[in-house]
């Protein structure tokens, strides 16, 4: 389980990115991805599974 801050989540367009605390590497986030609703500079804890373009944050939920 890997800890982050939301750096930037559109709600229209259901998608965002969340910045991991540990690495400070930036993950793409969609809406299906989330547990709880999140918006902006959230502190969130989340896992990462493999996408069509990297890795995604899923499971995510609010710290």
């Amino acid at each position: 389980m890997n800890t982050g801050k939301v750096k930037f989540f559109n709600e229209t367009k259901g998608f965002g990115f969340i910045k991991d605390d540990a690495t400070d590497q930036e993950y793409f986030v969609h809406a299906s991805g989330l547990v709880d609703k999140v918006k902006e500079n959230d502190e969130v804890t989340f896992d990462l599974q493999e996408g069509r373009k990297g890795l995604n944050a899923v499971n995510v939920k609010k710290a």
